[in-house]
């Protein structure tokens, strides 16, 4: 793939993601059209099933006076209620201690009100640049590049970047991706990694956008090596 392939790549992308349930952080953003919400799914998502995320939103909220997960609330509960709401998100005692004292620094830091920058996101508890990427793109609707680990392996299965880390993707995606697909490009690639192109035996079999996949050149030349 290469970066004039970006706009045809994004189309398929779009259709393949319609067909498919949508993931945890935009279903979250689309009931409670709250940032705060989507920011604390976004913490409780890390390393963890997007069906295991949700019951976690789910039962937090159940626990709030206001149906949304609100700083109040959070700062009302104790640390081990929340830690027992969560459970079993991954690592839910360290995401228990940061909910717990989220209210408190975006209040010290920020007047009580949510920043809708990254840079200002990374300040809060639990916080790091891919959460900060996702708030701000799907809580917000503002231009944002969130890379995570499904972001990161299939833009470098395409070959569209040649990067190590998901820090050096975002930094790479921010030079070569226009900034009309920032917004969706995590949200698309997630719902592709999820359904079809996994970390082990990604569904090559009729994907949409083999064509621009190196890998998958590689194995149709391979198999034609095989029956010479």
């Amino acid at each position: 793939m290469t970066i004039k392939d970006i706009a045809s790549v994004n189309k398929a992308l779009v259709r393949e993601f319609l067909a498919h349930p949508s993931p945890v952080i935009e279903l979250i953003e689309a009931q409670t059209h709250d940032p705060f919400c989507v920011l604390v799914g976004t913490i409780l998502s890390s390393r963890t099933k997007d069906a295991c995320t949700a019951g976690a939103v789910k039962r937090l909220m159940e626990a709030s006076s206001t149906g949304k997960v609100a700083p109040s609330d959070l700062e009302r509960l104790s640390e081990e209620e929340i830690a027992s709401l969560i459970y079993p998100v991954g690592f839910y005692r360290d995401k228990a201690r940061h909910l717990k004292e989220l209210p408190r620094v975006l209040q010290e830091q920020f007047g009580g009100k949510l920043p809708n920058t990254v840079e200002e996101l990374c300040l809060l508890p639990g916080v790091g640049r891919k959460t900060a990427n996702l708030t701000v793109a799907v809580g917000f609707s503002l231009p944002a590049i969130c890379v995570d680990v499904h972001v990161h392996r299939i833009c470098n299965r395409l070959g569209l970047v040649k990067t190590s880390k998901p820090v050096e993707t975002e930094m790479a995606l921010r030079k070569i991706l226009p900034v009309k697909y920032w917004k969706n490009w995590n949200t698309y690639l997630v719902s592709f990694g999820q359904t079809r192109c996994g970390p082990v035996r990604p569904k090559c079999e009729g994907c949409p956008i083999s064509i621009y996949c190196p890998s998958k050149r590689c194995e149709k030349k391979a198999e034609k090596r095989g029956r010479a």
